[in-house]
């Protein structure tokens, strides 16, 4: 993409969210908000999966630490912003923790071993009730309030909630651009090829599961004062595999890609809410029929079809095959 064409669609793309809640009601501004929501927590799991090629089924898990580590402070009175910060720091460490096994297993042995912490996690918030309420949850979670202005009203709680989006987003958009991004790119490519120029790959691993943890748990954070209740099965395993839904169905390793998978997952099914009972059917049909025909996500549809109406630069065999020769 030319360089003057990327600023000018993000600048679009921030006035159309900036516009879209304007004229609606309570349901679809939450319905927006929940689009921001996941999508925080999907860019965390583009890092650790997308850039970093790492598996994991245990985003969600990470959301139910920053929300009940954020609800449990509120409560206690604390404000939402000084909440935050234990929680998000909370979910580094565990996440830092997690990776660990990383470091010894790969591929569906990694997925198994995440998918067993988001089930450890969701026994421990069902049976310590004495913390975390058990099967009846929490409720009553405070919004955020600075005085000057108040989000306990639905579309001030959308701006909220769409400023953090952004200022995480500008983050992201740093790491992914930094050194670190490429040691990201570089240990999903080739972990040994990494190694050898120098890539401190055991570093890198920690640090790609426990930043995409991080922002699985400002999403949870996000997600209590949202929904202002909050229980066990609202983060279990399913869950967990309908942010890796986003990621994939969005584009793994494109920086754009959770804000189109959390689109398709979270506001696709409302928009198909005028077919009554069959929603839901026409809704899976649609996502196997994306995963079956574009398997790099919406993101990667474009380079598809640009490849195809417009060609793409053809290469001479003789440079392709360069180092084959003899």
């Amino acid at each position: 993409m030319r360089a003057y064409l990327r600023p000018l669609l993000i600048a679009l793309l921030l006035v159309l969210a900036i516009l879209a809640p304007i004229g609606q009601g309570n349901y679809i501004t939450y319905v927006l908000t929940s689009w921001l929501v996941f999508s925080i927590a999907a860019m965390g799991l583009n890092l650790t999966l997308g850039y970093a090629g790492q598996i994991s089924l245990a985003q969600a898990s990470f959301m139910a630490i920053g929300a009940y580590t954020s609800a449990l402070l509120t409560l206690a009175g604390w404000h939402w912003m000084a909440a935050l910060v234990p929680a998000l720091l909370l979910c580094f460490v565990v996440g830092l923790v997690l990776g660990y096994p990383a470091l010894r297993v790969k591929g569906h042995f990694l997925a198994f071993v995440t998918l067993a912490f988001n089930t450890l996690v969701f026994l421990v918030l069902r049976n310590e009730d004495w913390l975390t309420g058990g099967n009846y949850g929490l409720s009553g979670m405070p919004r955020p309030d600075f005085g000057f202005v108040s989000t306990m009203k639905q579309h001030n709680f959308y701006y909220f909630t769409l400023a953090i989006t952004v200022v995480a987003a500008a983050i992201m958009w740093w790491i992914v651009r930094s050194p670190w991004g490429r040691a990201f790119k570089a240990l999903r490519e080739n972990p040994i090829r990494a190694e050898s120029l120098g890539v401190d790959t055991r570093r890198i691993t920690l640090l790609a599961f426990a930043i995409g943890s991080t922002y699985g748990g400002l999403a949870g954070a996000l997600i209590s004062p949202l929904v202002q209740f909050i229980e066990p099965g609202s983060f279990a395993v399913g869950h967990s595999l309908r942010i890796l839904l986003m990621v994939v169905v969005g584009g793994a390793g494109f920086f754009f890609g959770p804000f189109l998978g959390a689109g398709v997952v979270i506001l696709l099914p409302e928009l198909l809410r005028f077919t009554e009972g069959y929603y839901l059917i026409i809704y899976s049909a649609l996502v196997i029929v994306m995963l079956v025909f574009t398997p790099r996500g919406l993101i990667g549809l474009w380079g598809m079809l640009r490849d195809r109406f417009f060609g793409k630069p053809q290469i001479r065999a003789d440079v392709e095959q360069g180092p084959k020769l003899k």
